[in-house]
C-alpha cells in the first residue's frame, strides 16, 4: 500500500485509530497533567495577527480546507481514550512521513500542503495531524496550527491540542505529545479557536505567573 493510500485509509473515522495503533511503538503511558499553576495550563492568547503567508497560500490552493465559519470555541474534554488516540495518531505520522525541506519537495523555501506523497515538513505533520482528527470526529476548534521558536530562535509549526485538562503540543520532532510548557518552544502564533482563518499572537503565561509570584514573595 502505497503513502497516499495508507493516508486515506487513515482518514476514515471508523480504521483511523485501528491503523494508527497498530504502527505506533512506543509506550502510550498515562495521561499527563500540566504542572503548576493553574494559569499555566493554557498558552495565553493575546491580539488578532497577520496569518501566516503559507496558510494564505495553502487556502488559496485548497479553498475547501479552509472555510471561514464562525464558531464557538471549545477545549477537548481530554480522557484517557482520547490521550491514547491521540498519542497514536501523533506517533504513526511521525513515523509514516519522511522529512523533506520545501525547497527540496516543491522547489520553493514556503509551501504548507498536505504530505499524501509521504514527505513534508513541520507544517505538513502538523495539517495531516489536524486533519486526521477533524475526520475522526474531534472538534476543529480544539486542534489549532501554531507556530513557535526553538532555542535557536528557528521557526517551527506544531499542533496544539486545547483541552480541558491544558494546551498539548503533536510536534514532528517529539515522539512524545507534551504539555506545551515542556516543549521548551516560544509561542508565537496559532488559529484562532472561533475561526481557523483567523490567527492571534500568543504570551508566555509563564511569565505573568513567574512575575506575579515573585510579587508576592516580595511582599
Amino acid at each position: 500500500m502505497n503513502v497516499g493510500a495508507m493516508i486515506s485509509k487513515a482518514l476514515n473515522a471508523k480504521s483511523m485509530i485501528m491503523l494508527v495503533a497498530a504502527s505506533a511503538t512506543s509506550a502510550i503511558g498515562v495521561l499527563p497533567a500540566v504542572a503548576g499553576p493553574e494559569q499555566l495550563a493554557h498558552v495565553l492568547v493575546s491580539e488578532i495577527t497577520q496569518p501566516p503567508r503559507g496558510w494564505i497560500e495553502f487556502c488559496a490552493r485548497q479553498p475547501g480546507e479552509c472555510p471561514s465559519t464562525m464558531t464557538t470555541p471549545q477545549d477537548l474534554a481530554l480522557s484517557r481514550k482520547e490521550w491514547r488516540d491521540l498519542v497514536r495518531v501523533n506517533n504513526w505520522v511521525n513515523e509514516t512521513i519522511k522529512p523533506l525541506t520545501d525547497l527540496q519537495h516543491w522547489g520553493v523555501v514556503e509551501r504548507w500542503s498536505y504530505p499524501d506523497d509521504g514527505y513534508g515538513d513541520c507544517e505538513d505533520y502538523a495539517l495531516l495531524k489536524r486533519r486526521m482528527l477533524i475526520e475522526a470526529g474531534w472538534p476543529r476548534e480544539a486542534l489549532l496550527l501554531t507556530l513557535v521558536r526553538g532555542a535557536d530562535g528557528e521557526g517551527h509549526a506544531v499542533l496544539t491540542v486545547t483541552t480541558d485538562k491544558g494546551d498539548y503540543v503533536l510536534d514532528n520532532q517529539n515522539e512524545n505529545v507534551v504539555p506545551w510548557t515542556e516543549t521548551g518552544y516560544r509561542f508565537v502564533k496559532r488559529q484562532s479557536q472561533s475561526d481557523p482563518n483567523v490567527w492571534v499572537s500568543l504570551g508566555d503565561s509563564r511569565a505573568t505567573v513567574a512575575t506575579a509570584s515573585a510579587r508576592k514573595h516580595s511582599q
